[in-house]
């Protein structure tokens, strides 16, 4: 090279560096906007559904100066579970019944409003409750109680597509099936088995994924104390619901790309299991379901297997991982002989085409109603002194499962995290206590991972619930058919908050709260760890010790999880409050949020 081109190429490089390290110094440095601004773009912060923060504005030595930023009434009163989406200065919360609000996160200040025009003649399986919406190329994404996709401008609010997601073809259990002398008969109903849309969606190259919930539901009671949990669940022997699916809609004009149905259309019966890998034993009468397979051959038609939970997305493989809900008839196991593939499930796809690579199954041919409704987690693992690409799920069973990604094998699971009696016990007639139970454990609440100290935060709940099988009463000569029932006792119930040793599986600290525990945490950077309670206390716990050094009282349950976000230098902390109406939590309509007084 001659030494003019080479003091050219000499000088070229210098500026370049030079303005490459000017670009990186405006980045990180403190004053610049994108230094002062961060998001909150996604259900569960990011793709890996963490939900740590790396922001430490409000940390330990701060968090005492917490107060009140702005707090908006929505005006829907009613089960309010979604987790706030904010993205470049704006906040999107989804309101009970789907409505949707566009917030200036700094202010409160309303940008606009979607109302959801709700079909009339769709019974609502599963309550008015949303989980969330997804924010992604100039568009809002939201699955509704009447199994609808839509997807909104970002900027307006107008509505740019809406499609049917499932139809509600499906039969439901019916209250005057029960025996005369039980008193379920004469009470409430407030949900049974359907179709509806509860999770929020997520978005990953140029798809909108997202699953359909109540397709295994069972028949909802309420209980006659306002403010006590559900009354009961009940199964019934017989031919409700379908399957449940996870989907995929090009976010341009919401078309299908692709459809994993939860159940298989063949050999849903699986190996007949009687023992996981996990060590979990099933008292099962093998002999018995395989007997039956030739009185129930499309069992699998109405085989249940909601999809209620956000997928986690590992984005160097282009795989989602997503749990499974339970099969259907709920409970109820005599028209459903197998294993019941691919319910109480952690499931693996290929993100592309829905391709099934691996599940595992938690509690086969469930009878308890142990669903995988707690969102999963993907994080670093040691095991067995080499660094594993993991997947993690705080179940309803009480202990926290931790797998290999690629394989799917079951790695380790925590120490219980919730007192466990007769977890896998078969109920009879007489009936039988069982804990946790069809409550969990750990219910819906997503965890919180906090890699730097290996730690799992887990939201969770000790309340006994009592199994009991019945019969139907024998009229114009058939016979009686056969359900289950599940239902609160008068035993005390509690909340469990507990730190998790992710290489140990011990229990790093734990925190007993008046109230169970729904609605999921947030851990940060600050050292800290928020979590609400259904007595509307909102609180915030050293991360690494437990010891509560903040809280805030709201007038309504504060069931959903927290998140938090910077604008212009000053950190966030929101939360919506609104109660819960399965655990007789007040109900609301609240949007609150926090920041260090000046």
């Amino acid at each position: 090279m001659n030494k003019p081109l080479m003091r050219q190429l000499s000088t070229y490089l210098g500026l370049a560096s030079v303005s490459l390290l000017l670009a990186c110094s405006q980045v990180s440095r403190p004053g610049s906007p994108a230094a002062r601004n961060t998001d909150w773009p996604s259900y569960g912060l990011n793709l890996q559904a963490q939900r740590f923060s790396p922001l430490s504005q409000i940390n330990q030595q701060t968090v005492g100066q917490l107060a009140s930023a702005w707090t908006v009434n929505t005006g829907v009163k009613a089960t309010f579970q979604a987790t706030p989406i904010v993205v470049n200065g704006v906040m999107y919360v989804s309101l009970p019944f789907n409505h949707v609000l566009a917030l200036d996160a700094a202010t409160g200040r309303q940008l606009w409003k979607y109302t959801h025009d709700r079909k009339a003649d769709w019974p609502m399986c599963c309550g008015p409750a949303n989980r969330g919406v997804a924010v992604s190329e100039g568009k809002v994404f939201i699955g509704t109680v009447d199994a609808r996709l839509i997807a909104l401008d970002a900027a307006s609010g107008k509505k740019l597509w809406d499609i049917d997601v499932a139809a509600n073809q499906v039969n439901t259990e019916q209250q005057n099936t029960l025996n005369s002398s039980d008193p379920n008969k004469t009470r409430k109903v407030t949900g049974g088995t359907g179709v509806g849309i509860a999770m929020a969606p997520v978005v990953y190259k140029h798809k909108v994924i997202i699953g359909i919930t109540g397709v295994g539901y069972g028949l909802h009671i309420d209980n006659p104390t306002s403010d006590a949990p559900l009354g009961a669940v009940i199964g019934v022997t017989g031919r409700y619901g379908r399957p449940g699916f996870l989907a995929a809609f090009d976010v341009n004009d919401g078309h299908q790309l692709w459809q994993f149905d939860t159940i298989p259309a063949k050999a849903w019966e699986g190996g007949f299991t009687t023992r996981t890998a996990d060590g979990s034993v099933f008292e099962r009468d093998i002999a018995a379901e395989k007997n039956a397979l030739k009185d129930y051959p499309d069992a699998a038609r109405f085989g249940g297997g909601s999809a209620w939970s956000t997928p986690a997305i590992d984005s160097n493989t282009d795989t989602l991982y997503f749990g499974t809900g339970n099969p259907s008839p709920q409970m109820n196991d005599v028209s459903r002989p197998g294993d019941n593939l691919y319910t109480v499930s952690l499931v693996a796809l290929d993100t592309e085409t829905g391709r099934y690579k691996w599940h595992y199954q938690q509690v086969p041919h469930d009878l308890w109603g142990y669903d995988l409704a707690s969102p999963p987690v993907l994080f670093q693992y040691q095991h067995q002194g080499k660094a594993i690409a993991a997947v993690g799920q705080a179940s309803k069973t009480g202990w926290f499962y931790i797998h290999d990604r690629a394989s799917g094998q079951f790695l380790a699971k925590s120490e219980a995290f919730v007192p466990q009696l007769n977890l896998f016990k078969k109920p009879g007639t007489e009936g039988t206590v069982i804990y946790p139970g069809i409550l969990g454990g750990a219910n819906w609440s997503p965890v919180s991972v906090d890699e730097r100290q290996h730690r799992i935060f887990v939201a969770a709940m000790h309340s006994p619930i009592k199994y009991t099988v019945h019969e139907t009463d024998a009229g114009n000569a058939q016979k009686p058919m056969r359900y289950a029932a599940s239902e609160p006792t008068e035993d005390a119930r509690w909340g469990l908050l507990s730190a998790i040793d992710s290489q140990s599986g011990k229990i790093a600290w734990q925190h007993k709260t008046e109230q169970p525990l729904v609605g999921g945490v947030l851990s940060t950077a600050g050292g800290l760890l928020f979590c609400g309670e259904g007595n509307g206390r909102l609180t915030a716990y050293a991360s690494d010790n437990g010891k509560a050094l903040w809280h805030y009282q709201s007038e309504y349950g504060v069931n959903a999880p927290p998140i938090t976000y910077q604008i212009a230098g000053e950190q966030y902390i929101a939360v919506v409050s609104g109660g819960n109406s399965l655990f007789g939590f007040k109900q609301g309509d609240r949007i609150l949020t926090f920041k260090l007084a000046k």
